[in-house]
């Protein structure tokens, strides 16, 4: 098997998908090599891919795999707008997702029969090239903002995990490391499915960067012992207000920086700006299974019946934000996106 580029969760060739299951991290690497559109479906329902750049890919890669395999059925066409259906179901929160489905379902509905196939290739390829290249301009826009001997917390999974390139919050964080201005990295254990203890955790020591993990209750404790320098964090969606959704956790995090005087960043690309979503009143949070929460490893660790309730995501005011790193820069907010 063909190893993955460097950094890197997901591959496309000969019309195979392979992406890291994000599931059995950090215990063990599984590759899942597919050209079933279903199997990628069910992969980012289930969190085995992860991270809102990522799963826009692989929803395009899983697009472009299945235009092989229909390609001679005289219904081609109409298998492939209702695999985009079922791929855009997976997920409520995330733009970029709406976003790449958006664009695979405008290069299909303009392909020639004859370049089908071809046509939905490049696209998907293109997305995946974009958000891979949006991630180094991130990380330039953010490098100036860290200082020397930067102490910084973030929270949830923002790095090569989460997108198509070297990630978006943590890519900033790698770039500042290279250019040695990162001393250590705090990095919130993101309850219930640990996304920063599994995986930022695991990438961070991948990439030899000093970190220590803390639960997410311990946030506003470091904060007010002074000495962190800022937060930053990724994006699912931001409104056209600037209201961020991310993982849940980021409202508390922001809240203490505002708090203890802290600068609060967002990074992301300029994709995940929705400028259809007036404010984080009217994005869509996802809520997730129960059984996340009453239980732990398997186990149960709550008691029958207790309700539980379980969003995946907050929204972040855009008061509490003080500056987004995109792709195009720096933005503050209130602006119109």
């Amino acid at each position: 098997m063909i190893p993955f580029p460097p950094r890197s969760a997901i591959d496309y060739r000969d019309g195979k998908i392979r992406f890291i299951d994000q599931r059995y991290l950090p215990g063990r690497l599984e590759i899942i090599e597919t050209d079933d559109f279903r199997v990628v479906a069910k992969a980012i329902k289930t969190l085995a891919i992860r991270g809102a750049p990522l799963i826009g890919v692989a929803a395009a890669f899983a697009v472009a795999s299945y235009a092989r395999i229909v390609v001679d059925h005289p219904d081609a066409v109409k298998r492939l707008i209702t695999s985009i259906e079922i791929l855009r179901a997976t997920r409520p929160t995330a733009v970029n997702l709406f976003n790449s489905l958006a664009i695979m379902q405008l290069a299909l509905e303009s392909a020639p029969v004859e370049a089908l196939v071809s046509t939905l290739e490049y696209a998907a390829i293109a997305i995946h090239d974009d958000d891979r290249n949006r991630c180094e301009l991130i990380a330039a826009a953010g490098l100036p903002l860290v200082p020397a001997d930067a102490r910084i917390v973030t929270i949830c999974n923002t790095g090569f995990l989460a997108t198509a390139g070297i990630g978006t919050a943590l890519g900033v964080i790698t770039k500042a490391f290279d250019a040695g201005k990162v001393s250590e990295v705090f990095a919130l254990e993101t309850r219930p499915l640990l996304q920063g203890a599994r995986l930022t955790a695991w990438e961070l020591i991948q990439s030899n960067i000093p970190a220590t993990l803390l639960v997410d209750g311990a946030a506003a404790s470091l904060l007010k012992r002074g000495g962190i320098d800022l937060a930053i964090i990724g994006a699912d969606r931001i409104a056209a207000n600037g209201d961020t959704a991310n993982k849940i956790g980021s409202l508390q995090l922001a809240l203490a920086c505002s708090k203890f005087g802290v600068p609060f960043y967002v990074a992301a690309p300029f994709t995940t700006f929705d400028s259809g979503t007036a404010s984080g009143e009217q994005i869509e949070i996802e809520e997730r299974v129960a059984t996340e929460v009453t239980h732990f490893a398997g186990k149960e660790s709550a008691p029958p019946g207790i309700a539980v309730y379980n969003p995946a995501f907050d929204v972040v005011d855009a008061g509490l934000i003080t500056a987004f790193v995109t792709d195009r820069g720096l933005f503050k907010p209130h602006y119109s996106f």
